[in-house]
C-alpha cells in the first residue's frame, strides 16, 4: 500500500473517529443517534 493512502486514513480517523466523537457533547449525540438508528458503523476507525 502506498504511503499517502495510509496518511489520509489516519487524518480521517483523527477528524471523524470514535474517540474524537466521544470527546464533545455534540459528538456523543451523533453516536447516540447512529446507535438508535441501528447503524452497523457508528464512526470511522478509532483514532
Amino acid at each position: 500500500m502506498e504511503k499517502f493512502i495510509t496518511l489520509k486514513k489516519t487524518k480521517r480517523a483523527r477528524k471523524h473517529g470514535f474517540l474524537v466523537r466521544m470527546r464533545s457533547h455534540a459528538g456523543q449525540k451523533v453516536i447516540r443517534r447512529r446507535r438508535l438508528k441501528g447503524r452497523a458503523k457508528l464512526s470511522v476507525k478509532k483514532a
